[in-house]
């Protein structure tokens, strides 16, 4: 099993591992089956790794865990030698640390750039995959691994006209290569998610003037970044294995930080206000650890909300414009919460303007601006920072066909069903990496992409050893799965927002609670008890090596 087969001279290729997407997973996952014994070939339809960070280079780019645990673990050689130079690294350094990745490990050789996978199509008679690429190739897998990233298929919003623009338009998640500048510009941005709310401080120092349109408010906390010293890299290093134990087994979220002890409704008013107050300087991701039933009690969760909003109307001078960007229709931390670099004072600034389109939607799109239910507005360049269609989005462009004909878009078509978020019954032999029913976008994804990497590796090298050549999630095992994920999602305030969580920011897409917030410790212990148990809630058989090779020869 460890180096590609070539069947024959006008037939396809043959590995036992094809993998979508050269991302954080997808390399690591490379890695793990390389070092086990496998052959392995990566599609990638970028022209570089990184995934997500290859994609998303608008500016202000930066992920919102902390640059020292937003790592890799799995080699204490590279987690020792590279050197973050920010608290919160920006996208470049990102990259970078990707591409360092790539070529410290020699990765690129079993990599296909710009090559799209189309389809992947299960022969149930030879128990084989074949796998078709833009370039027109088909190549055989015994297993398909789908590394294709929660937040990588940029959404394009349906807004009429917006073909017609005649300026310069961009989106945050697709940007280009090369520096944009929007010096002297009239910019028009639309959203206010993540994207929109790391590049408006950006482009607003460089733009005559910056429209922003806002339909839902958002939460955001201060990032407070800054330069690393060396000692403070030294401090992580030094802890690395309690640290990295700690996020794996014991918290929710895969980051660590001081685990608070106490409900919000424990403390006094001038108890709570502090402590908030020491979150909000600390700044980042942990504010909402202040207290331990932030995302299950309505009362308490109004308090950290409360504090925020006051925070937001100190910030911003004009009234009117700090309560249109105060949240007030979801609890806090029920829609992912952002992390900032003076997004709120942004708005003090003379040249920036925020247009409430829940009041006054969008009409349509015109070749020199756009026209609301109350004005028309003109300028030079559009940013759409209209977000992702998360978690599915990215296996929903291949066409990804099971047992009986049936895709994988028909079967999710009224939501996402899978077994631990690795497989989706009816689709033997195919993994996927952080899907919908595991913790993914709910936690540090580094954390939670090395555990299934890890979990699969493990999945396959146990079947190499017992002649097992399919493994298939059970219906009831999955259908048991997804109604347990729904009802722990239900015993928290995370559905009351019509979040990308909910897949609510893309027309038609069903509402569905898709990560699983039962926590990242608990969820490792899950699907270890489950391999413990032979894999349990897996159908695994064995299939004649000679037939299958029969079939492709």
């Amino acid at each position: 099993m460890s180096t590609p087969q070539s069947v024959s001279p006008k037939s396809h290729e043959a590995y036992d591992v094809v993998v979508v997407g050269a991302g954080f997973a997808g390399m690591y996952m490379l890695y793990r089956l390389r070092g086990a014994g496998f052959s392995v070939r990566i599609y990638e339809q970028g022209g570089g790794v990184g995934g997500t960070w290859y994609w998303n280079r608008y500016p202000g780019a930066r992920c919102d865990v902390e640059s020292m645990q937003y790592s890799y673990s799995f080699s204490e050689e590279l987690q020792q030698e590279w050197d973050w130079s920010e608290r919160y690294a920006p996208q470049p350094e990102i990259l970078r640390y990707a591409n360092h990745v790539a070529d410290r490990f020699n990765l690129r050789r079993d990599i296909r750039f710009n090559t799209r996978v189309e389809r992947a199509v299960f022969n149930e008679a030879a128990s084989l995959w074949s796998v078709t690429t833009s370039d027109g190739k088909t190549v055989e897998a015994k297993f398909v691994v789908l590394a294709t990233g929660c937040l990588s298929n940029a959404r394009k919003p349906d807004i009429k006209g917006l073909e017609s623009f005649e300026g310069a338009v961009y989106h945050t998640g697709n940007w280009p290569h090369e520096p944009v500048d929007f010096t002297g510009l009239r910019v028009g941005v639309i959203g206010t998610g993540s994207s929109a709310i790391q590049s408006v401080p950006v482009i607003a120092e460089q733009a005559r003037h910056l429209t922003v349109f806002q339909r839902t408010a958002n939460f955001s906390i201060p990032a407070r970044n800054a330069p690393l010293t060396e000692a403070e890299r030294q401090g992580f290093r030094q802890n690395y294995p309690e640290i990295r134990r700690f996020a794996r087994e014991v918290t929710r979220n895969g980051i660590y930080t001081e685990p608070p002890d106490r409900g919000a409704l424990d403390d006094s008013e001038n108890e709570r206000r502090a402590k908030y107050e020491k979150r909000w300087e600390k700044g980042g991701l942990t504010f909402m650890y202040a207290y331990n039933d932030l995302a299950l009690n309505k009362t308490a969760n109004d308090t950290a909300a409360d504090f925020v909003r006051g925070k937001i109307g100190e910030i911003v001078k004009d009234s009117e414009t700090a309560r249109l960007l105060q949240p007030n229709s979801y609890p806090i931390g029920t829609k992912r919460i952002c992390v900032d670099t003076d997004y709120f004072a942004a708005f003090n600034r003379a040249n920036v303007t925020l247009v409430d389109i829940k009041a006054n939607p969008i009409e349509e799109i015109l070749p020199e601006g756009l026209r609301t239910t109350a004005a028309t507005y003109q300028f030079d360049a559009l940013v759409l920072a209209t977000g992702f269609d998360a978690m599915t989005g990215s296996v929903a462009k291949i066409e990804v066909g099971g047992r009986d004909g049936l895709t994988l878009n028909q079967k999710w078509a009224e939501g996402p069903k899978t077994y631990l978020g690795l497989m989706s019954a009816g689709f033997p032999n195919l993994f996927i990496i952080t899907g919908p029913g595991s913790p993914s976008v709910l936690s540090n994804m580094i954390v939670s992409i090395e555990q299934h990497v890890d979990w699969i590796t493990d999945c396959l090298t146990f079947m190499r050893a017992h002649g097992l050549a399919v493994a298939e999630a059970e219906k009831s095992a999955e259908e048991k799965w997804v109604a347990h994920v729904n009802e722990v999602a239900h015993t928290t305030l995370y559905p009351q927002a019509n979040s990308w969580y909910m897949g609510a920011n893309i027309p038609g897409k069903p509402r569905i609670f898709m990560p699983y917030i039962g926590g990242v410790g608990t969820y490792r212990q899950i699907c270890n008890d489950v391999a413990a148990k032979g894999y349990e809630g897996f159908a695994m058989t064995a299939v004649e090596r000679e037939r299958a090779m029969a079939t492709v020869s």
